[in-house]
This record gives C-alpha cells, sequence and structure tokens, in this order.
C-alpha cells in the first residue's frame, strides 16, 4: 500500500500540531519530569519513589515508619539510632510489615547508622523523619536543612523559641520542605471544626479553653544500670550529663511512650507534649499561625484562678481542666464547640452537621499528614503544618510553661519574639547547646 501524501493544507497543519504538541512538553512543570534544576534544587517526578531516612527507631519511629509505608510512595533506606536493639527491633517490625503487605514498595535491607550525620551524608536520602527526644530536635533539622535533606519532624518541634526560630531558619536558607508531625491538622473533626469557626456559625470567639496537662518538673529519677548497646553520650547530645534511667529509654520488651517528655532537660511535660496538639488546633482555628498570645498570667488564685492569656483581638485562651481530656472548648456569641479526637459537639447542636459551602472561607485540606509532605516534596510547596506553623505552636506552649516557672505575667511580642522589658524570661527563650553541638544559621 502505498503511503498517503498530505495536501499542501495537511502538511501545515501537521507541522502546527507537531510544533504544539513538542512545545507542550517542553513547558511541562519541572517537577512533574523529575531531575535537577540549574540552581541544584533536586525534583521528583510523581512517579518517583522517596527514599526515606529514620532518624530515631523508638515507639515514634516505628508509629511513623508504618504510616510512611502505607502511603506506598516511600522505601525506608537508612535509620540512625543510639540504642541497637531498638534499632534492631525497627528494622524486624519493618520486614514484618513488608511481609504482610506485598503490595508495598520493596525495600533494600536498612543500613543503621549511630551517628545521624553519617546517614545525612547519603546522596540517596531525600528526606529524613526525625523522631528522637525533644532536646535534638533543632540540632538534627538545621543539620539536614544543610545537608539538602527534606524533613518531617516530629511534635513540639522545639524545646525553646529560639531553637525554632533556627530551624525555620534553616529551612528557608536551604530551600526545604519540612512538615511538622501536628496530624491532627490532617483529621476530618479537626478541620471541619475549625472551618466551622472560621466561618462564623458559632458567631465570634470570646474564649477558648484547652485541656492537655501539667507542665514539665526538674530531672529528679535515680541512677539506674545501664543497658548493653546504648551509647548513652550519644542520646543525651546537646543536653548537659544526666544519669541514665529506663523512664528515659524503656527496654524493647516494654512497648510504651518513655516519660522523657515529663521533664525539662528534654521535654516540655503535658504542656508541650499534647499542647503540641490541642493549641495547635486553637491556633488553627483562630487565623494565628504566624503569631500568637501577647498576654499571659499564671494563676494567682485572686483574678486568675487558671493560666490564662489573651490575643491582641481580647480573645482569651486558658490552660485548665475540663470534662474532655486532651481537648479544646471554643465559647462564641452564638454558640459553643468541643472536639477532640473522634469527637465534635456543638451548641445548637445542629451547627456541627453543616456543611460548608463552595463560597465559604475553606482551610488547606489534608486527609494524610504523611502522604501532603510527600505531594509538597514533589511539588516544592509548603504543606499543611510547614515549620514556621510549628514553630509558632510550640513557642506558645513552651511560654506557657516559663509562666508556670516565673509565676509571674508575661508581655510577649510574637513579631519580635521576646518578653517586654524581662531578663529573666528572656533568658528562658534558649537554652544551652553543648558537647560542640551548633544550630546557628
Amino acid at each position: 500500500m502505498k503511503p498517503k501524501h498530505l495536501s499542501t493544507d495537511g502538511r501545515r497543519k501537521f507541522i502546527k500540531q507537531a510544533g504544539i504538541t513538542a512545545l507542550g512538553f517542553w513547558i511541562l512543570p519541572r517537577h512533574v519530569l523529575g531531575g535537577v534544576a540549574v540552581n541544584g534544587k533536586k525534583f521528583l517526578a510523581p512517579s518517583d519513589t522517596i527514599n526515606l531516612g529514620f532518624i530515631g527507631g523508638g515507639k515514634q519511629g516505628k508509629i511513623l515508619s508504618n504510616s510512611f509505608m502505607g502511603t506506598g510512595e516511600i522505601k525506608i533506606v537508612a535509620l540512625a539510632e543510639v540504642y541497637e536493639a531498638k534499632a534492631n527491633l525497627f528494622k524486624e517490625k519493618l520486614k514484618e510489615y513488608i511481609s504482610k503487605n506485598p503490595g508495598t514498595v520493596s525495600n533494600p535491607e536498612v543500613e543503621v547508622y549511630n551517628n545521624f550525620r553519617t546517614l545525612l551524608e547519603r546522596k540517596d536520602v531525600d528526606a529524613v523523619v526525625i523522631a528522637t527526644p525533644d532536646h535534638w530536635h533543632a540540632v538534627m533539622a538545621v543539620h539536614a536543612a544543610r545537608a539538602g535533606k527534606d524533613i518531617y519532624c516530629e511534635k513540639p518541634m522545639a524545646l525553646t523559641v529560639r531553637e525554632g526560630r533556627a530551624m525555620v531558619n534553616a529551612t528557608r536558607k536551604y530551600d526545604r520542605v519540612f512538615q511538622t508531625g501536628n496530624m491532627q491538622r490532617s483529621w476530618k473533626e479537626f478541620r471541619h471544626a475549625v472551618e466551622l469557626i472560621r466561618n462564623g456559625y458559632i458567631g465570634d470567639i470570646k474564649s477558648v479553653k484547652v485541656n492537655v496537662g501539667t507542665p514539665p518538673v526538674p530531672y529528679n529519677l535515680p541512677a539506674e544500670q545501664m543497658p548493653a548497646g546504648l551509647d548513652w553520650t550519644a542520646w543525651l547530645g546537646p543536653n548537659a550529663f544526666q544519669n541514665f534511667n529506663t523512664e528515659l529509654a524503656p527496654p524493647i520488651e516494654k512497648d510504651v511512650y518513655p516519660n522523657w517528655r515529663l521533664y525539662k532537660e528534654f521535654g516540655g511535660g503535658m504542656v508541650t507534649d499534647w499542647g503540641a496538639h490541642m493549641f495547635d488546633i486553637a491556633q488553627w482555628a483562630l487565623d494565628m499561625d504566624n503569631s500568637g498570645p501577647v498576654q499571659f498570667f499564671p494563676p494567682d488564685g485572686k483574678d486568675h484562678k487558671v493560666f490564662t492569656m489573651y490575643y491582641d483581638n481580647g480573645i482569651e485562651l486558658t490552660h485548665e481542666k475540663w470534662d474532655w481530656n486532651n481537648a479544646v472548648w471554643f465559647t462564641g456569641t452564638e454558640g459553643e464547640l468541643k472536639v477532640a479526637r473522634g469527637k465534635l459537639e456543638t451548641t445548637p447542636v445542629a451547627v456541627k452537621d453543616k456543611v460548608i459551602g463552595n463560597g465559604e472561607k475553606h482551610v488547606y485540606y489534608s486527609e494524610n499528614h504523611y502522604k501532603d509532605f510527600l505531594a509538597a516534596m514533589r511539588n516544592r510547596n509548603k504543606p499543611i503544618c510547614d515549620v514556621e506553623v510549628g514553630h509558632r505552636t510550640a513557642s506558645l506552649a513552651t511560654i506557657v510553661n516559663s509562666g508556670y516557672e516565673l509565676k509571674r505575667p508575661l508581655v510577649w511580642k510574637p513579631k519580635k519574639e521576646k518578653f517586654k522589658i524581662d531578663k529573666e524570661a528572656n533568658k528562658l527563650l534558649g537554652s544551652d547547646i553543648l558537647n560542640g553541638w551548633s544550630i546557628e544559621v
């Protein structure tokens, strides 16, 4: 059969269409194709599997490994862990997950490192998941940003305000994607609660109550025998020396969350641990993700029966116990809203069933915190709980702890991130970074 010859008009149309097709290929967004831009920024195509390195393989590390493996979009290729027994258990649980879920992306043998900086040197690691005690977060995140890694960091994001700001600065300086583990922002009941409030369904907000437990106490546990395979110096890292106790690093036979979070040397008590979740929802609902309260009043038995804060717009925020544990209670001029994990109640009752219309206010939509992070990596955009968001929530909680410690009112300047005329309070905004570690940006 002879080839069909095109007419002059046909040839012109063919050439024009071919040109359009070629042009369409060349103007595709770079992140769709993958590769490296002229400025050295790495782009991942949507079809690419993302390689993760985990820093911290304890209880929360194992939980996060399952969450990320469940996306079907990643490989875990490396682990930094200073407790040999926990590193081995992490690897066993990962292999068990893969064997039970044959459809997941196949994994190579996970390499284990005692020093997280060795993990950061690997060129094949696209991002790190930081699941260590809080006192390590800032140092690890800043080093990861310098190494060109994107970062998923557990909450509360930082132990102090200055550490948090250093994490923000490093993320911006090195153009990294940073997701904070305040995963309630990716849960339906919290998103719906926030949109109901943002759209005025309980009127103007007058007050918010947050129930999240108590502040930290100074470390006071007795010394116990060090278990084999634990590098205690590496566990302490930038901290001053403290005696080992199993409450800080439980044996693998004891599948519990460790209690380092209860002591001010390592964490911020329940005020930061659960506060990173519940103060976060208050901040989100009030559209205060780039700010925070400006006045803090610890309980004095007189004018303030409970810890009370005020935003610049007059809204009152309190840290106090009420019927629901780890929950938030909003009171407005036309009703109330209470929200906790798996629970949402409103007054009037019908408010909770309102459907937010297309023409109303909507917040960032995410239904999976881990997929959202991976999508942000590919698109090079900020995820639902960007580093600045995590920093502001963590700052609020740590300032509450400062108020409890100093037992006097504090005036906070959110833009400058300093207390007004209070040297003692401003000293609490940072802590000593010891043993040669640095977070200067």
